[in-house]
Formats: structure tokens, sequence, C-alpha cells
């Protein structure tokens, strides 16, 4: 008996390629082993109801057809349930994606659907939201925020807006209470990972372990420029946990109180208000990996 598969695709997705879907479908997805149909968004957080609706059909896989954004929308739609999300990555960072080994070639992420191997992982609750990626407050989300205003996609627009922002941002206070044991920390920016990067190879955590019930929680604190030339460095060359600008906490749980958070989820901004809470849920999404 074939298995079924539902494609949500995000017709605004990062840099297009999600445009060739329905020929890279027809061209490389195993008939053999798959029925399939094609959902496209419409609007903002369509792909959760998509998600959900395949889940209650059955379906055996979901794919998330776009970038980040599409990846944790159909995520949130199938946390708990019995579908397997898959992923073919046409966005412009794809951080879940490269953690996860899938492919940015879409033939050969195609194939890792084919092959057809399932996982399971975590996932983490922040207040009302769902991610399974990597969350922040601080640089990275006012980051956030002046790239959703600045109009244009793709890293050459996130580096100009950090560029840009740069030299204006000032480290913040916070208060945490982190599996129950309350500090102060003056950070430039909070991650909470459950994935080890946010994507274009920028490795936030780079010791994270996304089926391990914990999150790593980067704490960067605020550092010169000839020490944020070496941080740059290190991001992209998978070491800046060994840097003594960062600290990284494992926790199951954690509460953020600073007044007026401005928060992100894999680079999208939230408002969230004066407290977050966020707790791991262990093993509670199936993923097809690479």
């Amino acid at each position: 008996m074939k298995k079924t598969i539902c494609f949500i695709v995000n017709p605004i997705s990062g840099i297009g390629r999600q445009k060739v879907i329905e020929k890279l479908i027809d061209e490389q997805l195993d008939r053999t082993l798959f029925d399939y149909r094609i959902a496209y968004t419409k609007a903002a957080r369509h792909a959760i109801e998509l998600a959900r609706e395949a889940a209650a059909a059955n379906t055996d896989i979901v794919v998330a057809v776009g970038g980040d954004g599409s990846v944790n929308e159909t995520a949130k739609g199938l946390v708990g349930t019995n579908s397997a999300m898959a992923i073919i990555p046409t966005g412009s960072g794809n951080g879940l994606a490269r953690h996860l080994g899938i492919p940015l070639d879409l033939k050969k992420a195609m194939q890792v659907i084919n092959a057809g191997k399932v996982t399971s992982i975590d996932s983490i609750q922040m207040n009302e939201e769902t991610f399974v990626n990597v969350a922040g407050v601080g640089f990275d989300a006012h980051i956030g925020w002046e790239f959703a205003r600045f109009g244009k996609r793709g890293f050459s627009s996130y580096l100009k807006v950090i560029s840009r922002e740069f030299p204006k941002y000032k480290a913040q206070d916070f208060e945490l209470i982190i599996d129950g044991k309350s500090m102060k920390k003056n950070a430039y920016l909070i991650s909470f990972a459950n994935g080890s990067q946010w994507g274009n190879n920028a490795w936030i955590a780079p010791t994270a372990d996304i089926s391990d019930g914990l999150m790593d929680i980067a704490i960067l604190r605020d550092f010169k420029l000839p020490g944020g030339l070496a941080i740059g460095y290190r991001l992209f060359k998978k070491t800046l946990h060994e840097s003594s600008y960062l600290e990284i906490i494992k926790a199951k749980e954690v509460i953020v109180k600073q007044a007026g958070i401005i928060a992100h989820i894999d680079g999208e901004p939230i408002e969230i208000g004066n407290e977050l809470r966020i707790k791991v849920n262990p093993l509670s999404l199936k993923v097809v990996i690479g």
C-alpha cells in the first residue's frame, strides 16, 4: 500500500526555487511508494492549518517546501501527531534543514524523502508558540524585526541590515530563571537553541542536540569591535562555544523577564510582553532526515 504525502508550498519563500516544485515532484518523487497532493499557502500561518488538516487525514509525510518560517509553521501543525515532517529547503537560511542533514540541492532533498528515514526530535514551547529550531531575544531578535521591514529577502539583505544596526545596538539586562535557578545577565543576545544554527551555517549553539530533551541557552555577553570580529569568525567556523564571550547552559525550562520583550522564532519577529516561558517537549515531532 502506498504512503500518502502532502507538499505544503510557500510560493514566495526565499530565493524562488520553490517555483519548480511541481516539475521536481513529477520527475523525482517515487510514485511506486507515494500518492501525493500539493497545497499552497495563501497567508502567514496558513501552513499551520494545512499541516493540521494533513495530520488529521493521517497523511504519512507532510513536506514543508520553503524557508525556516515555512518549516516552523508546518512543524507547529504536526507536533504530537503521527505524521512526519520532511523538508524541501527553498529559503535563504534553511537552518533546520542544514542541522538535519537535508541537502540544499532540491533533487537530493527529494531523494531523502524517497528513502523515508524517520526519527523523532524535540520541539520547544515558548508561551503560546511552538518552535523546532532557534528562538531568541536581544540583537538577533532586533535584526529579525528590522529585516522584516527591509522589504527584500535573501542573505545579502540580511547582511545589510546587520551592518546598519550593529554599530547602534547595546547589550541589555535580562532576568532568567533556568530550571528553577534565578540569575541576571547582561547580554548582547540570548538564543534558545533546539537546533544548532540560525541558518547559512551560522552556528550559534554548535553542541546542540535536537533529540536530547534539552535546549541550549546560548548567552552572548557584550563585546568590543575586535571581539566582535572573532565572534563572527567563530560563528561560521562552528567554534563559537569555545569563545569566552559565549556561555551555554543546557536546560529543560527557562523563564525570561524583561520589560517589553522583543523576540524572534527562526528569524521571524514576535512580540511577547514582559515574560517568556520556554519549555522543551521531548521527542514530540517526527521528521524525515538525511
